[in-house]
């Protein structure tokens, strides 16, 4: 598992809970690999709390596995067990979890919100949250930390299921999907325009011509 970048609400929230759990685990026979299962097993139960009707606690399940998901990788580094198909499995249950969790909390404000179009949010959001991994994904490592600062990182991971998790708590779930479905694709459709215009400038600069290409 590779480095991963911490946003805002990881660094001076999760990371305060996670550290300590994982430097704990570091002296158990738990794996990385266990922990992210464990953390996508928490939103599986969010999902399931959200079509109970138990908002509240789905909503601080939803922060729970925010939580443990930062555990495997400080645990991945405390054990020298990092792995490549350990980061690929965090970043694939992820995606899983976080459609899963949306998905609860739109299907809870269908029974309990009156209304219209919370369809059409509930898929906008899950748009906008896979399309932002996407970027970051599709993006070159040497180009990754661009997102990392400003504008282009505030719908990170960490501030999603933190704000689902307000919205679910206080019960205004449609108003956290407009919220979430409007802050994930504008931050995608910035980032776009941001790296045309970067890589823009990359390309028009003259790139000095490789000695292999040279013809004797």
């Amino acid at each position: 598992m590779g480095a991963v970048y911490d946003g805002y609400i990881s660094k001076h929230i999760n990371r305060k809970i996670s550290e300590p759990m994982a430097r704990l685990l570091a002296k158990t026979k738990v794996t990385p690999n266990q922990m992210t299962w464990a953390a996508f097993g928490i939103a599986l139960l969010s999902f399931v709390s959200f079509v109970l009707g138990n908002n509240i606690i789905a909503g601080l399940l939803v922060q729970l596995s925010s939580i443990v998901d930062g555990i495997d990788g400080n645990l991945a580094r405390l054990k020298g067990m990092t792995s490549e198909f350990g980061g690929f499995l965090d970043s694939v249950l992820d995606r899983y979890a976080d459609i899963l969790i949306v998905l609860g909390l739109t299907l809870w404000s269908l029974s309990h919100e009156t209304y219209s179009g919370i369809w059409l949010t509930g898929l906008l959001a899950i748009t906008g949250i896979i399309c932002i991994s996407y970027t970051r994904a599709r993006i070159s490592p040497n180009h990754r930390h661009l997102f990392n600062k400003g504008f282009k990182s505030l719908a990170s991971r960490d501030i999603r299921l933190f704000l689902i998790m307000l919205g679910a708590i206080i019960g205004q779930a449609y108003f956290c999907l407009i919220v979430i479905a409007v802050l994930t694709n504008v931050v995608v459709f910035y980032r776009v325009l941001y790296m045309y215009r970067y890589l823009g400038q990359e390309d028009s600069q003259p790139k000095p011509a490789s000695q292999d290409s040279e013809v004797p």
